[in-house]
């Protein structure tokens, strides 16, 4: 009977669950804490689950990594294949792979250089989009009542806004108080845009702004990085309120910069390019309205002097009627001598018809019409038969002309002309609405330059009475009567308080009439 041998070996026996549970814990004892510098691998994006899976490699190794969709969210890049990157996590183990990764916990570009590698394809990638396309840009209102400012409530930078503001032009200054840096500035100054763009025109407890200021100190590339950050950049470009950036200083460049509709060197010089100078506005006004005070004198002067020269040049009433006088004069004076000699004329010419109405002489013309007509009597068979046998020959000869043929050809020019008659009965009538329509419209611009309206449009009143119409002189107006002024947007009542002294009007007395000539007796008088 053989025997079973002993073991060999007082070693103790591990589960593969034992073995795999004791590596899990000592590699995570003794890297609960690391840095990792690196090249992204593989990586395709945040999962379904919202977790992303990659690899680190370099040239001698390579390691799996995992960010939980916590850590995803919190990332101020957007990770791409082949960019190098420093992972800050802590190594474990997947017992179920017998792999060891590294769980991300945060993730920063590794040096300068990647993170200026990343903002020139960021660049490149928006620009490509057109958000920084110049034609989209909008410009800033000369005078805005309200500004917007998106900064850090605590920093020198609002303070010097504020300041600038208040020498140069004061007004409503609405801060949004936000970080300016860290992972979640970018996030904070875009929800400030937007929430700035969601303010209502009007709103009496948040009004809307007419221009955002967008500002921070001067500082390196990783602290400015936050104002790189896509969703801020496109929240920039989106806004329907006028932006204006004023980050890091005038060296310094971030993306909305370039999304902006206008970039300012300092915080300070956007406050300057907000506002302008009340003073200089101030003083301007002033040059303008003595300009225009000393332009109205000057030509209510040349006028007045061209009236002048107007009514000088004029003849006088005495000068413009002594022709036209003389000339009535005369014909008066020759109307008489006229009404007798046709008078004369007209009974000479009666009396010769008379002469011609004997009854001798019209018994005579009786007998010649009477032999006249007998003749025409004998005449009329004869020639009635010789006028029908002519049209007789005249029938048969156009009845042979006008065959079928020849009549569907008329028939045809006739439709033919019918429809080129139709034509230009729709022309004619299309150009007399085209002209009757001009002709409206000329009438319609002529009316409201001649109507009262246009002239209460440029700053007259009319003055009406009780009764509705309109009071042309002064001297109709007592004191305490009602009175209505109607302005072009409505009617005001008043009251006649006094009327201004005028003096009397002097009498202008008149030429006495010219005395008529006599009229000769006998004659029918004149007609004047």
């Amino acid at each position: 009977m053989s025997e079973v041998p002993e073991s060999a070996s007082n070693v103790a026996e591990y589960t593969v669950s034992e073995i795999s549970g004791a590596l899990k814990r000592t590699v995570e004892d003794t890297f609960g804490h690391v840095r990792v510098r690196g090249e992204i691998s593989g990586y395709r994006g945040p999962h379904s689950s919202g977790h992303a899976y990659f690899s680190l490699k370099d040239d001698k190794a390579r390691i799996e990594a995992v960010i939980w969709r916590s850590a995803v969210s919190r990332l101020r890049f957007q990770p791409e294949e082949g960019m190098e990157v420093i992972a800050t996590g802590k190594l474990t183990t997947y017992p179920g792979s017998s792999k060891y990764q590294i769980v991300i916990e945060q993730m920063e570009p590794a040096g300068a250089g990647a993170l200026m590698a990343l903002l020139e394809e960021r660049k490149r990638k928006l620009g490509a989009e057109g958000l920084f396309d110049p034609a989209a840009k909008q410009n800033l209102p000369f005078m805005p009542r309200i500004i917007g400012v998106v900064t850090s409530p605590t920093g020198a930078v609002i303070r010097d806004i504020i300041h600038r503001i208040t020498d140069r032009f004061p007004l409503h200054v609405l801060v949004w108080p936000v970080r300016v840096q860290g992972e979640t500035s970018g996030a904070e100054v875009a929800s400030a845009v937007n929430g700035f763009n969601r303010f209502a025109y009007g709103d009496a407890a948040l009004p809307r702004p007419d221009v955002l200021i967008v500002a921070r100190g001067g500082g390196s590339l990783e602290d400015l990085w936050g104002f790189n950050d896509e969703v801020l950049v496109r929240a920039v470009a989106a806004s329907k309120i006028p932006v204006i950036s004023a980050v890091g200083h005038e060296t310094d460049w971030t993306l909305i910069d370039l999304a902006a509709d206008v970039r300012a060197p300092t915080p300070t010089g956007a406050a300057e390019m907000a506002v302008p100078v009340k003073a200089d506005l101030q003083a301007q006004v002033a040059t303008l309205g003595a300009r225009l005070a000393a332009g109205m004198s000057r030509s209510l002067d040349r006028r007045r002097q061209a009236q002048r020269a107007l009514a000088r040049a004029l003849p006088s009433a005495d000068q413009l009627l002594a022709l036209p006088r003389r000339h009535f004069d005369e014909t008066a004076a020759r109307l008489g001598r006229a009404l007798q000699a046709n008078t004369q004329k007209k009974r000479g010419h009666f009396d010769g018809r008379a002469r011609q109405l004997s009854p001798r002489l019209l018994a005579q013309r009786f007998r010649e019409k009477r032999r006249e007509i007998g003749i025409l009597a004998v005449r009329l068979p004869r020639g009635l038969d010789v006028f029908v046998r002519d049209r007789r020959a005249l029938y048969h000869r156009r009845a042979g002309k006008l065959s079928i043929l020849s009549t569907v050809r008329r028939a045809e020019r006739g439709r033919q002309h019918l429809q080129q008659l139709d034509r230009r009965q729709i022309q004619a009538v299309d150009l007399l609405l085209d002209r009757a329509k001009r002709r409206g419209g000329e009438l319609e611009r002529l009316m409201r330059t001649l109507s009262h309206e246009s002239v209460l449009e440029r700053g007259f009143a009319i003055v009406l009475d009780t009764s509705g119409a309109p009071v042309k002189r002064a001297a109709g107006i007592a004191s305490g009567d009602d009175l209505t002024l109607r302005f072009q947007d409505g009617d005001v009542q008043a009251v006649a308080n006094g009327v201004e002294d005028r003096p009397a009007r002097t009498k202008v007395e008149r030429p006495a009439p010219a005395k008529k000539p006599p009229v000769p007796s006998g004659s029918q008088g004149s007609l004047f």
